[in-house]
Formats: C-alpha cells, structure tokens, sequence
C-alpha cells in the first residue's frame, strides 16, 4: 500500500502539504506545478487508482486562434474544438477557452498547460512571454514555436505526395494544384501554406510541375474556390490539366461549382483530389475524392503529448505527425 510518507519523499514536499492536498483540503493554497507534481508521483506510485478523479483533474487553458469567416472554412477548426473539450472532459480536463493570446498570457500562472488550434500567425515575441507564465502547451495544426511548445499535425507533406503517386500511376502527367493563402510556421514564418509549398517541392523532382497549372489565391473558402474556378477557366482557355490536388475540401466545392457551371465534367473531363473529408464532400456533384483527417487522432495524441509533458515538464520538445487516409469517392 502507498504512503503519504512515500508520495512526500518522492516528489520533494512534505507529508502535510501532501497528505493535505490528497485530502481535498480547501484551505490549501498551492501553485499548479506543486499540485502537479504531487498527483503525478502519487498516481506513478499507485495511489491514483483509488483517487482518479482528483488525479486526472488539471487547469488546461485552450487558445483558439481562428475566425469565422464562413461556415464551412470553419468546419475543420471547430471540430477540432469540440472534439478537444469532448476528450478532454474524458480526461478530467477543466479547459478554459481564450481567443486571444494577450489573454491567455496575463491569465497563464492559473493553468498547468494549453492546447492550441487554429491556423493565424501568432507573433513570436508573444509566444516567448506565453512560455514564460505558461510553459507546457501543445499546438494542434500548427507549429509556431517548435523550441518552446509540442505540436501535433496531419501529414499533409505525405499526403500531396501519395496524390501525387497516385495520379501519375493513373497515367496523369498535367497535374495542377488549387490552395489558397497561407504560413509555414516556426523560428520563421515562411508566407505559404505547408500543402502548396509541399505541391511545389514533390511535382518538381517527380517532374510534373508546371507554373500556369499552378493556382494559390486568397482564403480557404468555397466563395474563394469558385472564383479560382472562374479564373482557372479563364486563363487557361480550355487547355486544363488532367487533375487538380485541391488544398481543402471547401475550395474544391467552390471549384466543382464553377466546373460544373461552365459544363467541364468531372472526373471525365479533369480529375479532383481533395483533402480534409468535411462532412458535406460526399454530398456534392460529383462527391469529392478526398483525404480524411483523423481529428479525433490529432485530439487524442495533443492531449497525450500534455499529459506526458506535465508528468516529464524538462523533457524535449516532441512534433507528431498524423498519417491521412484517401476517401475515394467519385472525383477521381
């Protein structure tokens, strides 16, 4: 059987303030990182088993830095959210919301750690000031500060490459890729999103580049696809490539909608690969073949990844890669 003098000797404090705050006392004050430490000894010692509630119970701030232009560019960000606070009541989480960081930094020494989702650039300077009050936190989707946070993000380098095996096995040499604005963040923000900037690198050394099959422009947005639609059609007078990679499922409905407006068939007249499988891609004309997010996977592993930095907090900096599946429907 575990002792309280055991748990006290283990982590550094002493039987009191142990016994004290293993008891519930509501008079106790201590700071996150001492109560921290003293469940997780306790729980690795075996005493959790009879005390999971108050074990797993952690003060975990969650940043949400997205905005909601439109309904379904928001789809795969609040999935994300709801999905996080789903799991991380199974965890005993108490999450607390913040959509600005300023706030999250002034309230930080309130909460053992965070859980960051969203995809708009975040300054570096304000970042250094979050580890400062609040130093254990797992960015979801993006990875600003790769030196000071965990991260967890869908391996879309991967996936434009599997695409773009895939094409060319189907005998597909003219491939074109559709995204829109966006970062590659870390030490430096590189203006580019990851998929286009992964489109460019792999369609180069497999040989199948070609600028004017090349379309980036604006928000990840259905309205924003149809107008590349239009504009596609436009400049390129007909002479399509035989496939798109799309960078999000709602650019490629707003594409399929200005295809299917100006009469182009597809996939008989050019194929769509798209990625991110909202709910309404199976819905569309023709339904979208597109890569699935395991977003309960990028959840799950994020708060693993918080869980194992609050019981191991000098441990290295991990960044985890989820794999993607293709949904293959009717597109391509």
């Amino acid at each position: 059987m575990v002792t309280i003098k055991q748990i006290a000797q283990e982590s550094g404090f002493s039987p009191a303030t142990v016994s004290r705050l293993l008891n519930d006392d509501p008079t106790l004050s201590v700071t996150p990182a001492t109560r921290n430490k003293i469940l997780t000894v306790a729980q690795h010692l075996g005493y959790g088993k009879r005390h999971n509630k108050l074990l797993l119970d952690h003060k975990i701030a969650l940043l949400l830095s997205f905005t909601a232009e439109e309904e379904l560019q928001d789809i795969y960000f609040n999935t994300l959210k709801e999905t996080l606070l789903s799991l991380g009541e199974d965890a005993n989480f108490e999450l607390t919301c913040f959509e600005q960081l300023d706030e999250l930094i002034t309230q930080g020494k309130k909460f053992e750690g965070f859980i960051g989702i969203g995809a708009q650039p975040l300054p570096a300077d304000k970042l250094q000031q979050l580890a400062k009050v609040l130093p254990l936190g797992v960015f979801l989707d993006i990875d600003p500060a790769p030196k000071l946070f965990d991260s967890v993000q869908p391996d879309l380098s991967q996936t434009i490459l599997d695409a773009l095996e895939r094409l060319i096995v189907a005998k597909k040499q003219k491939i074109g890729f559709i995204g829109g604005e966006g970062f590659i963040m870390g030490t430096q923000q590189y203006p580019q999103d990851p998929r286009a900037f992964a489109f460019e690198n792999w369609a180069k050394r497999l040989g199948v580049f070609s600028e004017k099959f090349y379309f980036v422009k604006g928000p990840f947005t259905t309205a924003n696809g149809y107008e590349l639609g239009k504009e596609i059609l436009k400049t390129l007078k007909g002479e399509l490539p035989e496939a798109f990679i799309v960078a999000a499922d709602p650019l490629a409905i707003g594409v399929l909608q200005a295809f299917n407006a100006a009469g182009i068939m597809v996939p008989k007249d050019i194929a769509l690969i798209s990625i991110n499988n909202i709910e309404i891609s199976k819905y569309v004309s023709p339904p979208l073949t597109t890569y699935n997010i395991d977003q309960t996977q990028l959840c799950q592993t994020a708060i693993n990844l918080l869980v194992d930095a609050l019981e191991r907090p000098t441990r290295a900096k991990i960044h985890a890669f989820i794999d993607t599946e293709l949904v293959k429907r009717k597109s391509f």
